[in-house]
């Protein structure tokens, strides 16, 4: 039985927190917070997070730097903790007066059987004039007695050549991803992964447990019912997808507010 226990409560949309302990101690880790009611324009379907879902996090880890996952109120609503992202993102986040802590090529310590290091991404489509562009997911690995645990928060991306090596930047396997299957929107716009491509990243990555996310939470003003039922749809469609072209996975559906517990229903 491994040391290492893990919680994944989903905030919708790209926002999860992870929360890692061992008999050394407890770290909670919180994705692409977004903890407001709205984000800008967009709407969100449901209460905002409850607060006790994401206080006391230890850290942030910001994917890039897009309205709907850099969301200066909420990163300021969780105090003054280290937000773990891109160094051109980090320097503009320091800009704005938040402890932003630009990752390098290596892991980087949290706690010390705690670790954190970026993983590739590519998501180029929406350039951003007055932010910097750097997009990336991130992979966490918790260590106790020789064994360890590793998640990965995978960010916007699009299926690109070259994923399967975040298997081996993880260290062999990745037992648990976040990982994105829709949008905030009908359509999806390009730099995204829909449901049948992010069953084939599972597949190609290797993920013991995926938990679809970036979906069923935000839309546009006036398009929350156009076409009817698009909001709920994507996490379904993944899990049939993972079904087909990753059987190894198991695909945990999560509603907003709601948790997973590594090691619950056999895993």
């Amino acid at each position: 039985m491994s040391l290492v226990s893990l919680v994944v409560t989903w905030l919708g949309h790209s926002t999860a927190v992870l929360d890692l302990a061992t008999p050394d101690g407890a770290v909670r880790l919180v994705t692409d917070p977004l903890l407001h009611r709205h984000a800008g324009l967009l709407r969100r379907r449901g209460g905002r997070p409850a607060p006790e879902a994401w206080r006391g996090a230890d850290a942030a880890l910001l994917s890039h730097l897009h309205h709907d996952h850099a969301e200066l109120r909420s990163l300021r609503l969780l105090g003054d903790v280290p937000v773990l992202t891109a160094p051109a993102n980090a320097r503009w986040l320091r800009g704005k007066g938040l402890r932003g802590v630009g990752l390098g090529a290596g892991w980087h310590e949290v706690a010390p059987w705690v670790d954190v290091r970026l993983a590739p991404a590519v998501h180029g489509h929406r350039r951003m004039p007055h932010r910097p562009d750097a997009a990336s997911g991130h992979l966490v690995r918790a260590r106790v007695d020789g064994s360890a645990l590793t998640v990965w928060a995978v960010g916007d991306t699009e299926r690109f050549g070259g994923i399967a090596r975040v298997r081996d930047l993880a260290g062999g396997h990745v037992d648990v991803a976040l990982v994105p299957v829709h949008g905030w929107g009908p359509r999806l716009s390009g730099g995204h992964l829909g449901p049948v491509q992010a069953a084939q990243v599972c597949a190609e990555v290797g993920v013991r447990v995926a938990v679809p996310v970036h979906w069923g939470t935000l839309h546009a003003p006036g398009a929350r019912h156009l076409p009817p039922g698009w909001m709920d749809h994507a996490g379904a469609a993944f899990a049939a997808a993972v079904r087909r072209s990753a059987p190894r996975t198991r695909v945990v559906l999560l509603r907003p507010g709601s948790s997973w517990a590594l090691g619950d229903a056999g895993t």
